[in-house]
């Protein structure tokens, strides 16, 4: 679904973490439930998230280790810790492997999901602020401008820039097809593809000027981007 916020929650009570699932998705959110810290570490792994919600108190992997293992892959999205741990050194704790934020048990729904809501706000914005490097390349994603060393800046679509800012984001690595072509065209049948296969042939004749930057044909995965 377009525009829709998707989250993994870990949680092992099952009861409560079906509670939580059909709620937030109620409110619009699509919510990945897994019953352990392992399991939420393979569907991280595979999937792409706005934000995660992690009990700490869990079987195989507790949320604190998650979060340490998912900080490695990813400094940026929001964690949000659940727990029934009050004492200070557990939020101390919390905070210093990277979680965004620390919701006691039991809570409300409405404080999880205007917390949820915030912090995916504020990385949107981090997100769109940034100015990246790549190669001889400036990106500059917010204004959705391209500029080659001391050269004049020019401007990209919004398609372009989008798809180019997920590429970067995910250097050295692939991107999957079929996510980004959800992402961004809503859809990933044959047209789709189509068309994304157009907007990468663009994206690489504007990039031809530094000799390094290759954009990859992953045959039956997507596209990885190395430089």
């Amino acid at each position: 679904m377009p525009n829709t916020t998707h989250l993994l929650l870990a949680e092992d009570e099952a009861a409560l973490g079906q509670i939580v699932k059909e709620s937030l998705e109620t409110r619009k959110f699509t919510v990945d439930l897994a019953e352990d810290g392992e399991k939420a570490l393979k569907l991280f792994e595979q999937k792409s998230y706005d934000a995660l919600v992690l009990d700490v108190m869990m079987p195989k992997k507790d949320g604190f280790t998650l979060a340490k293992e998912i900080r490695a892959k990813d400094d940026s999205i929001p964690i949000i810790f659940l727990t029934a741990k009050s004492q200070t050194s557990d939020v101390v704790e919390g905070f210093s492997i990277g979680g965004n934020d620390y919701l006691k048990k039991p809570f409300s729904m409405e404080e999880l999901i205007v917390r949820i809501h915030n912090l995916v706000a504020r990385k949107k914005l981090q997100s769109q602020s940034e100015v990246l490097s790549l190669g001889d390349y400036k990106f500059n994603f917010p204004k959705q401008t391209l500029q080659f060393q001391a050269e004049e800046a020019i401007l990209l679509t919004h398609r372009e820039a989008h798809l180019l800012f997920h590429l970067i984001k995910n250097k050295n690595q692939v991107l999957d097809r079929s996510l980004i072509l959800n992402k961004l065209w809503n859809s990933d049948d044959f047209f789709a593809a189509r068309s994304m296969d157009v907007f990468i042939s663009k994206l690489r004749k504007k990039l031809a000027k530094d000799e390094h930057i290759q954009i990859i044909n992953v045959r039956g995965f997507g596209y990885k981007l190395t430089y």
